[in-house]
Formats: C-alpha cells, structure tokens, sequence
C-alpha cells in the first residue's frame, strides 16, 4: 500500500475515533443538559439573525421607517379605498379621493389645534406665571420654609431636565434624520410608496413571491394575507379606540372649563396611536393644564377623568377590540412597545403592536401548515384581491 492511501485511511481512523470519543463524553452528560445545550446553540443563532436584521434595519431607517407608514396608511385608508372600488368608482379617482382626504382630515385636525392655540395662548400664559408665583410664595411661606434659592436651584433642575427629554422626543421623532431635507425626504418617499400600493399592491406582491423558492410560495403567500388582514384589523380598531379616548378626554376638559380642550383631544387623538405610552403622555398635558389655569380641584376632576377613559380603554375596548382583532395579550403589547421604544424611539413604539400582531399571525398560520387546507383571508380585505389573478385549471 503506497504512502498517499495510508494517509487518506489515517486520516478517517482518526476522525472515526474522534468521534467516537466525542459520542462516548456526550453520553455521560445528563439529559437534560445536552437538551438544553441544543436548545441553547440554536437560540444563540436565532437571536444573532434577529440581531443582525435590527441592525440592517437601523441603518436603513430612512427606507423602512417611510415603508411602514406607508404600510400603516394604507391599511387605514384601506377600507374606504375598497369600498370606493366595490362601488365601480375608478382606481385614480379611489387613490385621489384616499390619499387626498387623508392628508386634508390631518391638516385640518392640526389647524384647528394651532388655531385654538393662537385663541387661548395668552390667558393660558398669564395664567400659568401667576399659578408659578403663587406656588412659588407656599413654597417659601408654607410649612416646607424653603428659601429662594433653593426654589431657583429646583426650577433650574426641572428645566435642565425637561430640556434633556425635549432632545430625546426631539431626536426620536426625527428619526429619519437629523435635518430637515431627511424628513422631507421621509415624506416624499412615504407618499410615492402609499401611491404605488394603492395602484398596483397586487403587482408588488406577486413580484415579491418569485423571491422565494417555488415550493414555500403557496405558505409565504397564505401566511402574509393572513398578516395584512391583522394589520387592518389593528388599523380599524385604533383608529376606533383614539376617536373614543379623544371624544372622551376633551369632552371632559371642555364642562371642566380647562383651555385648549381641541388641542387636548387632536394629541389625545395622534397619542392613541402609540399604546399606553401616548394616552399616558396627553393625559398628563391635560392635568398640567388644569392645574395651572384652573386650579389643583378642577385638576383632581381632570386626573379622574383621564383615569376613568384610559380604564374604560385598557380594561374594554383594548380586550374586546385590540385583542380579538391582532390576536396579542395586553401583557405582550407593553412589552413590545417598551422594546420598540427602547430600540428605535417613537417609530418603534408606533410600529411595535403592528409588528408583533403580523408576526404572530404569520407563525401560527406557518405552525399549522393553514395554506395546505386551502383556506384564505376574505378576498375583501385583500391588498391583492382587485387585481384579477389569471384562472387555473383544475385538473
């Protein structure tokens, strides 16, 4: 036998007993260990792809923040917009009518705030310098004894604090971009993706399934309209849910006499759409406004009514709405939005119950092989379903 065959054969003995070694020391471990070993490696792998594809995400912001709002516009105006093709209306006529009555219904939500602003700005101001220097005189002459210095230290503690959470809304909310011309940007590309949706969904979406290998097509296509039916269903219960807790809390400040009661409601409103985070944060601007305008017990009255809304939200229209409509506990949307939140600022907050409502969706629809029994979303809320797919024969 020449020296290159023995070397070939010396080399398998050597990997035969390796393993053998390596079969004999994995015997000796526990079961349990070796299970959760498995279990480990593959988590480990898992969460570096995840890690890496939030990473992706993150540096391409300026791409995927616009292609959610657009996405989440889309299932928002959805409904309208199929209604308007049901009803033989032509497509161009269904996409002006929808994008433009979306952009004027937000313009005109926010006029009026900055219109009551402009009315009532004034008297809120002058009322607030007297409710601080009346605040201010307690502080010094009540039972806390505190000396004007101390109280300057504290405003100037208060204000540097603020200034530091105003930065970090400010640079969570410019997410795009640090300048202006990323946020138009931002916008711009917002629309002409909310265009080509509308026009041609169906189009997008077939192109995007020849990206997949043939035989997962019929399950990537199921399991998706299966997701997008959840998005809509999100979209049509918050926008449900904001309409009540905006109708709620600026009706109250509206009979408890507190200013900007429409300023209150339209952020109520926009803030809804941010779970608990947002109704958390206009609920708080609606207190401060009746303390210092109206007094500590107009406040006590406003404070109950913000709590008695966000109750009749979180504990009713949140479980019997929210919940049969994306399919999450309450528990996980805390979670994901605080996650979101930490991740990406307010756009993770924003698309965080979105997201976690499609990819639950999509895992169980996957987990139950649903796309081998044929059944399919209703054609209604299909993105998809207006655009004619050719017939195929049966046989």
């Amino acid at each position: 036998m020449s020296e290159s065959d023995e070397k070939p054969r010396g080399s398998f003995l050597d990997a035969l007993r390796n393993r053998t070694i390596s079969t004999e020391i994995a015997g000796t471990l526990p079961r349990g260990l070796r299970t959760a070993t498995a279990y480990a490696w593959r988590f480990l792998v898992i969460a570096a792809a995840v890690g890496v594809a939030i990473w992706i995400v993150i540096q391409l912001k300026i791409l995927v923040i616009p292609l959610l709002v657009a996405i989440l516009i889309t299932a928002l105006v959805w409904p309208a917009f199929t209604w308007m093709l049901r009803h033989r209306v032509p497509r161009w006529a269904a996409i002006v009518v929808s994008v433009l009555g979306t952009i004027a219904i937000i313009t005109g939500l926010v006029w009026l705030a900055i219109w009551q602003i402009t009315r009532q700005w004034q008297s809120v101001q002058d009322r607030t310098v007297e409710a601080v220097v009346q605040f201010r005189d307690y502080l010094i002459e009540g039972p806390l004894h505190l000396t004007g210095e101390q109280i300057d230290d504290l405003l100037g503690q208060g204000f540097e604090l603020a200034r530091q959470q105003a930065e970090l809304l400010l640079s969570g909310a410019l997410a795009l971009g640090s300048t202006v011309g990323h946020v138009a940007t931002g916008a711009l590309l917002t629309l002409f993706i909310l265009l080509c949706v509308l026009a041609d969904g169906g189009g997008i979406w077939r192109w995007t399934t020849r990206l997949f290998p043939a035989a997962a097509r019929p399950a990537v296509d199921g399991a998706a309209r299966a997701g997008w039916v959840t998005v809509i269903n999100y979209a049509r219960t918050q926008l449900l849910v904001a309409t009540i807790d905006a109708i709620g809390i600026g009706l109250g400040a509206f009979l408890l006499g507190v200013p900007l009661a429409i300023p209150i409601g339209v952020l109520v409103f926009l803030g809804a759409f941010i779970p608990f985070v947002g109704a958390v944060l206009t609920g708080a601007v609606a207190v401060f406004l009746a303390l210092v305008y109206n007094g500590p017990w107009i406040a006590f009255w406003m404070l109950i009514v913000v709590l008695a809304v966000q109750q009749i939200e979180g504990h009713i229209l949140q479980p019997l709405l929210m919940g049969s409509a994306v399919k999450v506990h309450p528990l996980a949307v805390v979670l994901v939005v605080a996650g979101g939140a930490v991740i990406a600022g307010i756009p993770g907050a924003l698309f965080a119950v979105p997201l976690a409502a499609f990819v639950n969706v999509v895992a169980v629809y996957l987990s139950r092989r649903a796309w081998e029994t044929g059944r399919r979303p209703e054609p209604g809320d299909l993105i998809w379903s207006t655009v004619p797919r050719p017939r195929r024969n049966r046989a």
